[in-house]
């Protein structure tokens, strides 16, 4: 019988963001992600036409990648995404592994937690950005970000 799984993103991300309660892992993925993020930057303005057909590409089958999470993990839809952008720019590699590097340190040595990339790996990617955003505005720096935010954290 297969586990019962998150039906949408919304009833995702109240999980996702009890698993990153700690404010030095949220930083830590905060500087990951802002890595990343500036590796797609450079990406795009330093090759445009390569670049920015890919990025569309990518964030298209992103789309299609949160319809397949609700019924079973999109873990190859998504590593193909990356090997699309690593293609388009090899060394886009580097902004990945940057940014799991600090996010894992954040589970494993800090919040001592199973990352859910393993088990939700668009939504989760879709939750660092969103945690990021957040964060970018000044929220979730400190404190339980589930008791500042008044939500509820469902069972995985």
């Amino acid at each position: 019988m297969a586990d019962a799984r998150f039906s949408s993103f919304s009833e995702f991300f109240p999980y996702y963001l009890g698993e990153h309660r700690n404010p030095t892992c949220r930083a830590l993925h905060f500087v990951g992600t802002a890595g990343f993020f500036a590796l797609v930057g450079w990406s795009l303005l330093s090759s445009p036409a390569r670049f920015g057909p890919v990025l569309a590409a990518i964030l298209a089958l992103g789309v299609i990648g949160n319809l397949i999470e609700r019924h079973r993990n999109a873990a190859p839809l998504m590593l193909g995404m990356i090997a699309l952008g690593v293609w388009a720019q090899p060394w886009l590699l580097a902004g990945v592994v940057w940014a799991y590097l600090f996010a894992w340190i954040g589970h494993f040595k800090i919040e001592h937690n199973r990352p859910a990339t393993f088990t939700y790996p668009l939504w989760s990617l879709m939750g660092d950005f969103k945690m990021w955003s957040m964060m970018a505005v000044g929220k979730l720096w400190s404190g339980d970000p589930i008791e500042a935010l008044g939500l509820q954290v469902p069972d995985a």
